[in-house]
């Protein structure tokens, strides 16, 4: 670092050399359900406890990871597989598990569910993203907590939108 760079006489007008560093980010290894062998996402711990309708006695003090796989029963997984938790052992249904039912919600948070998405008017749609942009914006959101995939629901509305409007513009 130059010495001169942050005297009062200086300040502002030199260029400090900080020395470069590369941030490295630790990344998650690739684990796979041990159900049906799909990749699993990262979950936190708080978010398995608090979707789950069993006890947590049963829930252990390890990483677990969400299975997005329609057709498979498991919801939750731990490292070594030795842990599963599945859709009947819950307090929500899972919008990756039953994305064609009607009364499931996407939006966990600000209760929209897939029939909602799917009735309402292109403008309604707009109207229903901006509303959870500006309580996500507004802190009022808790979808760590709420959404079984322990992140923003954004990516699934958006997907089952525009879902919806190519089977409109097919149809």
């Amino acid at each position: 670092m130059n010495d001169n760079c942050c005297s009062q006489t200086s300040a502002g007008s030199e260029v400090c050399e900080l020395p470069s560093t590369t941030v490295q980010r630790k990344s998650k290894p690739e684990i796979f359900c041990p159900k049906c062998n799909k990749k699993g996402k990262f979950v936190q711990g708080q978010t398995v406890k608090a979707l789950l309708s069993v006890s947590l006695l049963s829930v252990q003090n390890t990483e677990y990871y969400f299975c997005r796989t329609q057709s498979c029963p498991v919801v939750y997984f731990n490292t070594d597989g030795e842990s599963t938790f599945t859709t009947s052992q819950l307090r929500e249904r899972v919008y990756q598990k039953e994305p064609n039912a009607d009364d499931v919600f996407v939006c966990y948070c600000f209760k929209h569910s897939v029939a909602e998405i799917c009735n309402a008017s292109p403008e309604a749609r707009v109207s229903m993203v901006n509303d959870i942009n500006t309580g996500i914006q507004a802190n009022k959101c808790a979808c760590d907590l709420r959404n079984p995939q322990g992140s923003c629901c954004l990516g699934n509305i958006r997907g089952l939108m525009k879902q919806t409007e190519q089977a409109f513009i097919q149809s």
